[in-house]
């Protein structure tokens, strides 16, 4: 085998094991979660964007005390069944069981890095 393709067969093997890692990488951050929690609000806003991957983004103002002045809190949804469940409650009170996974390498996932996974409604 000559030189010149030892080195292209090098070249794809680090471009495949580069790619590899990469993917592997993702799908930790994806299935691996850095912390786990519930936040309790109104449903202010929640729509797709992205320009080439729309992704369902929200936010809920969370409220202590009367009177006193409301956090927003962003969360992304990738579960087309929540996604739904959130549409219909756009304007109540709701509570949010959400994932936080750091470090996803691409806004294609969600542009936030708090993903919500249950939505129950609150009277």
């Amino acid at each position: 085998m000559t030189t010149s393709k030892r080195v292209i067969l090098y070249s794809f093997g680090l471009l495949i094991a580069a790619l590899l890692l990469m993917a592997a990488y993702t799908w930790a951050m994806l299935h691996i979660s850095y912390s786990d929690g519930e936040r309790a609000g109104y449903l202010q806003k929640f729509s797709t964007r992205g320009w080439i991957c729309k992704t369902w983004e929200g936010e809920i103002l969370l409220t202590s005390m009367p009177g006193a002045i409301p956090e927003k809190f962003e969360f992304s949804v990738r579960d087309p069944q929540v996604a739904k469940e959130l549409t219909a409650a756009t304007g109540k009170r709701v509570v949010l069981s959400y994932a936080q996974h750091r470090g996803v390498p691409s806004q294609c996932f969600g542009e936030t890095e708090y993903y919500v996974t249950k939505v129950t409604l609150q009277q």
